[in-house]
């Protein structure tokens, strides 16, 4: 049986744009009842729409990798590799329900301002506290965002999709089911496919028991218009291989150390002249994530 209600703000969901998403979190200091998934260092890294006078429109150039095949045999080989890695990680000792896992990053996201013009923010650092169980009050410290140590009180009952360490070990540790699991839980207004791309990268960023993180990454594998690139470069300038996806003129860069495998950060770049008005090559997205530990309370640093 589903542990988790029908969700009413599908998590993560980049296409809503950066801001979308942190207004609706604003808006729960003052409304309880409204139910917020905060995405833990990547809020809404592939920016795929814009607003317009306050009016959500979608970009004109659709899913390109829609009608695409299945990921080559390289692209196939890396993320294996990357699931291996995964999987070999140590999962946390003792890990206590009262505790949080502690995000630091390094981000910059297109936004649009006050005179409905878009831009993209300075590079600036994220703090956020990630409550283990969802049930307890969190913490989130980005000034460039309007938070300074901004207590988020919990709203149960739990989302699924969220990014609590207990719910991701609930999730599938197998490909097949975690690729379902993908394709049910991924909302959005773009292809089920992009949907299901633009979920991997929302979870990246958390910190993932080592059996499902495999398995996520396994099931990425198998979504078509899913591709490598061999260089790659985080919002810190480290250097990685990515997998990536075109939609809406621009690609998603989910960014991976070359060595150790690990998830170094994100990146969106304009692959067309974007109706927002950047130039084909621009990055309009860019993360690194610096730290990621468990910590004791909610505004303690490690």
């Amino acid at each position: 049986m589903n542990d988790f209600p029908e969700r009413d703000l599908p998590p993560g969901r980049h296409h809503l744009l950066k801001e979308h998403l942190l207004t609706e979190i604003r808006q729960k200091r003052n409304e309880n009842s409204r139910k917020v998934w905060f995405r833990p260092a990547l809020v809404a890294g592939a920016v795929a729409a814009t607003v317009v006078a306050g009016v959500l429109v979608a970009s004109p150039f659709g899913d390109r990798a829609a009608q695409a095949g299945p990921p080559s045999k390289e692209t196939v080989r890396m993320l294996e590799e990357i699931a291996a890695a995964a999987k070999a990680q140590p999962a946390p000792k003792g890990l206590r329900d009262d505790q949080f896992v502690y995000i630091r990053t390094k981000e910059r996201y297109m936004e649009s301002g006050s005179d409905e013009k878009s831009r993209i923010q300075p590079l600036h650092v994220r703090e956020y506290w990630n409550s283990v169980d969802g049930r307890h009050t969190e913490v989130i410290n980005d000034r460039v965002d309007g938070f300074d140590h901004e207590r988020l009180p919990p709203d149960p009952p739990l989302v699924e999709g969220n990014s609590h360490y207990r719910s991701l070990q609930k999730l599938p540790t197998d490909p097949v089911n975690m690729r379902d699991w993908l394709y049910r839980v991924a909302t959005g207004g773009e292809s089920k496919d992009q949907n299901a791309f633009v979920q991997v990268g929302d979870m990246c960023g958390a910190l993932m028991p080592p059996k499902q993180a495999a398995a996520l990454y396994l099931a990425a594998s198998t979504i078509p218009g899913v591709e490598v690139r061999g260089d790659a470069v985080d919002a810190v300038g480290r250097h990685g291989v990515a997998i990536t996806r075109e939609n809406d003129g621009q690609r998603q860069e989910l960014i991976f150390d070359k060595k150790t495998k690990q998830f170094l950060g994100e990146r969106q770049v304009a692959v067309e002249d974007l109706p927002t008005g950047f130039k084909k090559g621009t990055v309009t997205a860019h993360t690194a994530v610096l730290e990621r530990v468990v910590v004791d309370k909610a505004g303690r640093r490690p």
